[in-house]
């Protein structure tokens, strides 16, 4: 924040403002999460050591229709909120919004933004506060970012923005924006920025539950890029074509064709859900961060990065003789170099995997293979430089996160091992021995028991299969943790042990189909969903 606060401000000066003292990163943190009975959640060993689900067969229902998104909130729900929201109050956490997320059993929560830091500690404090308050409501808070597989998974959309202690937003486009030179330059600094620190704003939202989430068909891919819009993108071509933007596009109407509903005006920085790091209006938004991390991390980066950029171009600007002929070159220089990472299209598209490599994006899908960016010379250059991290504090860091994934996917594992072993194998040889007796007294009564017998085949080789995977996941996962810490333990753990834990739930997931239900050990994905 000190970083970003000098170098604004010397970029302001440039513009006449003489007056303004302080810039400030403003944040607003919208939290999503699941709720689940308690009582369902406290039969899932799975949900207890781990926070979410890792073996779990899809119900006939899902999020198909979107009637959660859209739907009323139900009063367990709404009582719920309505003690959060009191409580957050009481700590002096301004809680604004909450409503149903697109997941059954999904949902979300915003604040008024905030000051950088302050917003960091109030998102804590949101966590800390949903998870009491539902344990007193007889529900579970989930803030894992992949509780359930099949359904739309948790984030945290960082909004972000940089205001002067005047109440100027710097972000704020003005109308019409193509005149207004300082936002166009502030505007391409923060491309530039985000360009040329891709993998490690991507870093800074890794952790081994967002692997699950990021380039899962749902937002935001792993690709990082910047969605403008179509006014601001329209002002970009002008400035790369021409050197010089001599018009903003209008925001046009919505025309609904009914007389009796009013024409809507539309607003040319409608956000894009399968953008990463969206302009929506006055500010960017920035949706890669998991449901459970803390949003530091990300506006460390933020605000570096940019601060950074923000004095690369000071540094030229305070030099030039010709000061508007010097910054619209520049405006124009950073518009060029960096228009790759911007992208106005279907992130979730195959297509756009393509179009990103051939633009020579990094597509970076899992934590382990994020963090080295943590370490490069360019990053620890760049954090010495503004006094925000040492070496050492950013090698620390590397090490600390492999470690951590090690062990993440290492209890999920013994969870998948232990459910396997003691839960559910015992279960289904309960069922088959009833099957097997119900074959043969069908047999011995003379009647037809081939579909009992068909029933009884699938479901002993479906367990076979499990037990053979499970012991390839029980070798897999002793061999990982007699291995030394650090990259390469992170990278068996990734390559090898969570390939095996896939392995296992694959036939698991289908006997859950097909057994009975009572006979089942746990509750369905069903119950946990639709039953809160």
């Amino acid at each position: 924040m000190e970083a970003i606060n000098e170098q604004s401000l010397r970029l302001i000066r440039l513009f006449g403002n003489a007056t303004a003292k302080k810039v400030t990163p403003s944040v607003g943190a919208e939290q999503e999460y699941f709720l689940v009975d308690a009582k369902k959640f406290h039969e899932r060993k799975d949900l207890i050591y781990t926070g979410r689900t890792l073996f779990g067969a899809m119900p006939p229902k899902g999020q198909e229709l979107d009637d959660h998104y859209f739907g009323t909130i139900r009063q367990r729900i709404a009582s719920f909120m309505k003690d959060v929201n009191e409580e957050l109050w009481k700590m002096g956490v301004t809680a604004k919004t909450q409503h149903n997320e697109v997941a059954p059993a999904q949902h979300e929560l915003a604040p008024i933004y905030a000051k950088a830091n302050v917003a960091v500690d109030h998102n804590q404090i949101i966590m800390q506060t949903l998870k009491r308050v539902a344990s007193e409501h007889g529900m579970k808070c989930l803030l894992h970012e992949k509780p359930f597989a099949g359904v739309t998974g948790s984030g945290k959309h960082n909004n972000w923005s940089l205001t002067t202690d005047e109440g100027k937003n710097l972000l704020d486009p003005g109308r019409p924006p193509h005149e207004n030179i300082q936002f166009l330059l502030v505007l391409t600094c923060i491309l530039k920025a985000v360009d040329e620190h891709a993998a490690l704003l991507r870093e800074s939202a890794a952790d081994p539950g967002n692997d699950h989430r990021l380039g899962a068909n749902e937002a935001p891919p792993a690709i990082v890029s910047v969605f403008l819009g179509e006014q601001l993108e329209d002002v970009l071509e002008q400035l790369i074509t021409t050197g010089e933007a001599t018009h903003s596009l209008n925001t046009g109407k919505l025309q609904t064709g009914v007389r009796t509903l009013p024409d809507l005006a539309k607003d040319t920085s409608d956000r894009n859900r399968t953008s990463p790091f969206a302009f929506t209006g006055n500010k960017f938004e920035f949706r890669m961060v998991g449901s459970r991390d803390s949003v530091a991390a990300s506006n460390i980066v933020l605000n570096t990065i940019v601060a950074d950029a923000f004095a690369q171009a000071c540094d030229i600007l305070e030099k030039a003789e010709d000061f508007e002929k010097a910054v619209h070159d520049l405006i124009k220089q950073y518009a060029t170099e960096h228009y790759r990472i911007v992208f106005n299209g279907n992130g979730y598209a195959d297509e756009w995997i393509q179009e990103a490599a051939r633009r020579g994006l990094p597509n970076i899908r899992s934590m382990v293979d994020a963090i080295p960016a943590l370490v490069t010379e360019d990053t620890i250059s760049l954090f010495e430089k503004y006094h925000v991290f040492t070496r050492a504090e950013l090698e620390s860091r590397a090490e600390i996160k492999y470690e951590n994934y090690a062990k993440a996917i290492n209890i999920e594992a013994r969870t998948m091992i232990d459910m396997a072993s003691k839960q559910i194998i015992p279960a289904i040889i309960r069922y088959t021995k009833t099957l097997a007796d119900t074959v043969n007294s069908v047999r011995e009564a003379g009647a037809d028991f081939s579909v009992q017998a068909q029933l009884l085949g699938q479901i002993s080789e479906l367990l076979a299969e499990t037990k053979k995977a499970l012991d390839v996941l029980v070798k897999e996962t002793e061999t990982a943790a007699a291995m030394e810490e650090g990259e390469a333990q992170a990278r068996f753990y990734h390559d090898t042990v969570f390939p095996a834990m896939e392995a296992l739930r694959a036939p698991v997931d289908s006997l859950e189909m097909i057994v009975d239900k009572e006979a089942w050990p746990m509750p369905s994905y069903g119950d946990l969903m639709f039953e809160v």
